[in-house]
């Protein structure tokens, strides 16, 4: 594609299909001319688009089908694309009715629509071939009725769509059918599908003879469209351009500008995961001298969040390690012992981590919550004199400050003096993480989401969960979810898989979860969440 080409399609992306740029009803009207004039079937069926929103954007889905069909009795060259349109027109106008909860109309007329939907999209499937955008469209339309119906049609026509697709690639001129293919497969968690006709599409749009700039300038675009899957694989061509011009100086400050770009941050599109893929290219680049404190621990947060904690643990000791007056650093040392006795199973390696912060002089939140920790682990192990010593030196430590932390180390305190055991749900996790014989509990099962995080002080932070269970037939699972750590202003009840709390002061709050079902402990799951 050269380079004047690319630099339409940017420009275009957000156009409407039939590429007009005055206004949307003078484009309708002369779209709706064409179609009634058209000679021959034409594969892409332009204009059709045009015309539809004018109909959909009063809901006139009924009368836009009518038209179509009586203009398919008058022209048997427009039928392909009329058919295409009818059936797409039943599929927006079921969801409409569902969205509108139009019970009325959805129960009385919905088994017509639906037969018209499936039998005018099959017509036009007849009537073209996979080099026609209308069958790709007419394929997607049928396969996105049949997985919203969960019906026993929807691999069978998962696996047509794709080999259309993939015939359709290899002398396609018109690119946006794969584009729109692989944003909805991949809206449908068809990431591995998605990403394939991505490459594809990304592959069309990009030659030997498009310029660097314009490669960053169309996957910019598509990322700020929150089409993370497309500006990938195009920042993927753009990177591997940018290294290869080099000279090194130059390449680095435009990875690391991607690597911030995609990395962890809330409410805003991310993908930690290709985030971490351009680090690793920084540091192939560059080494890891390259990584100042706060790009080492972004990294790290990073990988953090994105869940890969026994990496993110690496980075934070690196932290530390290269930066240890970093303002990081207490935050990076709680971190690492959080993960390595809660998440890896390692309580001695974490432990030092822990008792490294308690030593420190001035109280911070790392220090108070480490005091915590440690006094925990040793009451789990029965030491109670040992886990008293460190409650009191955290209450003493804290003063009038860290009120949720040390509403938790008097709760311990008062379950040693009372000669009462460690409260059910915290020992439960304990147990579930620390014991040898536990190590089939690998958080696998079960997912854990905080929303926002960070947080700040005594603003609403939602923690929510997700088990994964194997199938029971048609009995549902009853599932209890023990809930313990720093959970401050909540305690949920144990039916409940989501909770929603206030944290008073700053620092790193580890929740901890176990979920259990009638026949035992499914698995355990942690919150990390940052409030700042």
């Amino acid at each position: 594609m050269k380079k004047s080409n690319l630099l339409i399609l940017v420009l275009s992306s957000t156009l409407l299909a039939c590429g007009f740029s005055f206004a949307k009803e003078e484009a309708a009207a002369d779209c709706k001319k064409q179609i009634e004039e058209l000679k021959e079937f034409e594969g892409n069926c332009p204009c059709f688009r045009a015309v539809m929103d004018e109909y959909v954007r009063e809901n006139k889905y009924n009368e836009f089908a009518a038209y179509l069909k009586t203009l398919t009795e008058k022209n048997k060259s427009v039928a392909p694309c009329a058919n295409y349109y009818i059936a797409l027109t039943r599929y927006r106008q079921l969801k409409y009715l569902e969205e509108q909860q139009l019970w009325d109309e959805y129960f009385n007329e919905g088994n017509a629509y639906r037969e018209d939907l499936v039998s005018c999209a099959q017509a036009a499937i007849d009537a073209t071939t996979p080099a026609d955008s209308a069958q790709i469209y007419s394929r997607l339309a049928l396969w996105q009725f049949h997985q919203d119906q969960q019906d026993a049609f929807a691999e069978e026509s998962l696996i047509a769509l794709t080999g259309a697709l993939g015939e359709y690639a290899k002398s396609a001129k018109d690119y946006e059918p794969l584009r729109e293919a692989a944003d909805i497969l991949s809206g449908y968690g068809e990431k591995s599908r998605s990403k394939e006709l991505y490459r594809l599409y990304a592959q069309k749009v990009i030659s030997p003879d498009s310029d660097t700039p314009d490669l960053e300038r169309l996957a910019a675009g598509f990322f700020s469209q929150g089409n993370l899957g497309l500006a990938e694989t195009i920042y993927d061509a753009y990177i591997e351009r940018v290294i290869k011009a080099g000279p090194k100086e130059k390449a680095l400050p435009v990875l690391t500008g991607l690597a911030r770009q995609f990395s962890y941050q809330p409410d805003k599109p991310n993908d930690p995961l290709y985030a971490e893929k351009v680090f690793m290219k920084v540091e192939e680049l560059g080494g890891k001298e390259v990584f100042d404190q706060e790009l080492m621990y972004l990294r790290a947060n990073n990988l953090e969040k994105a869940k890969d904690y026994a990496k993110a643990k690496d980075y934070f000791v690196q932290l530390t390690g290269f930066y240890p007056g970093s303002t990081y650093a207490d935050e990076a040392d709680f971190k690492t012992g959080v993960i390595f006795t809660y998440i890896l199973r390692n309580a001695k390696e974490g432990e030092d981590y822990f008792k490294k912060l308690a030593k420190k002089e001035e109280a911070d939140p790392w220090a108070i919550s480490s005091l915590y920790h440690l006094g925990l682990l040793l009451q789990w192990q029965d030491d109670f004199e040992g886990a008293k010593k460190y409650y009191t030196a955290l209450v003493e430590k804290a003063k009038d400050g860290f009120a949720d932390t040390v509403a938790l180390a008097k709760e311990r305190l008062k379950e040693i003096n009372e000669r009462k055991p460690l409260e059910y749900n915290l020992d439960t996790f304990l147990d579930a993480s620390l014991k040898e014989e536990s190590g089939n509990f690998d958080m696998s099962k079960v997912e854990t989401a905080v929303a926002p995080n960070p947080a700040k002080p005594e603003s609403d932070v939602e923690i929510s969960s997700s088990a994964y269970t194997t199938e029971s037939g048609c009995m549902q699972v009853v599932l209890q979810y023990l809930w313990s750590g720093d959970l401050a202003s909540e305690t949920p009840p144990g039916d409940k898989p989501a909770l929603r709390t206030k944290y008073p002061t700053p620092g790193t709050k580890v929740v901890f979860l176990v979920v259990t079902s009638p026949v035992g402990i499914i698995d355990r799951g942690i919150a990390i969440v940052d409030v700042r």
